[in-house]
């Protein structure tokens, strides 16, 4: 079972940064993708970023150039550090590592609010 832990939630004002992170353990298997999603309120949960093991990144096209997504993979934890936040980037931010056989695991949120 993976647990996933996250810290750094808050909130900031439009312009301001903030660090999010997540610390995955109890995985049993070699974890390759670690990723962060995010739902706004009456909306569906959407891809934030994704990293590879390898260091390859993927990222939606609305936090390209603002948000980056790093790792630490000695030990199992995935950041995102959010700058020029904007209201619109206001939800609960989700830890997210598939697993080999296709299950998904998420941590428990963390509230990100930017107000304007």
């Amino acid at each position: 079972q993976v647990q996933l832990v996250e810290s750094g939630g808050g909130l900031v004002q439009a312009g301001g940064s903030l660090r999010l992170s997540c610390a995955a353990s109890g995985s049993g298997f070699s974890i390759n993708v670690m990723g962060w999603y995010r739902q706004a309120p009456g909306k569906q949960r959407e891809l934030v970023a994704t990293m590879f093991n390898s260091g390859s990144t993927n990222y939606a096209d609305s936090v390209k150039g603002r948000f980056t997504i790093s790792r630490d993979n000695a030990k199992n934890t995935v950041f995102l550090q959010m700058n020029s936040l904007k209201p619109e980037d206001t939800a609960v931010y989700y830890c997210n590592v598939p697993s080999p056989w296709g299950r998904d695991y998420w941590g428990q949120g963390t509230q990100v609010t930017v107000s304007s």
